[in-house]
């Protein structure tokens, strides 16, 4: 699967600056309210959902996971899961 990641998205996962006003503050910096819910903190990720583990999300400005948990990737969405469980711990970003 190719990495085709909008370059123009960078930013406001990094710094917040190119954020809609009050987007920058939520928990899941520039993440609408809408898209943020459509993953439920707490629940396992479904079964056939296609994901895949981003490995370089020190590109996307992300600090590193902490032990247990990995960042995926679920179409445009990056989510930190945790690895024994599968289970959401939140929904970090969405690229453009």
């Amino acid at each position: 699967m190719a990495l085709g990641v909008a370059v123009a998205g960078l930013p406001a996962l990094a710094g917040g600056t190119d954020c809609a006003p009050g987007l920058d503050k939520r928990a899941a910096p520039c993440v609408a309210p809408g898209q943020a819910m459509r993953w439920q903190v707490g629940a396992r990720l479904p079964i056939r959902t296609p994901w895949y583990e981003l490995r370089d999300w020190d590109l996307y400005g992300l600090p590193e996971p902490a032990e247990g948990t990995r960042y995926v990737r679920v179409d445009d969405d990056i989510l930190l899961v945790a690895i024994a469980s599968g289970v959401v711990l939140g929904a970090v970003a969405t690229i453009d």
